[in-house]
């Protein structure tokens, strides 16, 4: 069994709240876990203290049982130093100008 740390959306349309849960990564987002280890509240401000609450005793627990947290969750982690932060990869930039435009604002900045 694939144990996970991940979240579970509560709240109300437009209002989103998620639990910070470990499930069997075979059960539905929102459907049975097996402990509630934390909340997110992406609607309070970056810097407020009750945005993110972690259980740190209870997530090294399950850690150590083999759990993995997903993308999301392991950020988290990351800044309430539980776990090393992780690689955060380079975002594709879909609005940077393409290969030949790039050439041509080169080509009249030498110019």
């Amino acid at each position: 069994m694939g144990l996970k740390i991940r979240l579970a959306r509560a709240g109300a349309k437009k209002r989103p709240y998620y639990h910070i849960v470990v499930a069997d990564s075979r059960s539905p987002r929102d459907g049975r876990f097996i402990e509630k280890l934390g909340s997110y509240n992406p609607m309070l401000p970056a810097e407020h203290a009750d945005r993110i609450r972690l259980q740190d005793e209870k997530i090294r627990e399950w850690l150590g049982k083999g759990a993995l947290p997903t993308d999301r969750v392991a950020k988290f982690l990351g800044r309430a130093a539980i776990i090393p932060m992780p690689a955060i990869p380079e975002q594709p930039k879909q609005s940077a100008p393409k290969k030949k435009a790039q050439e041509r604002a080169a080509a009249a900045a030498k110019g």
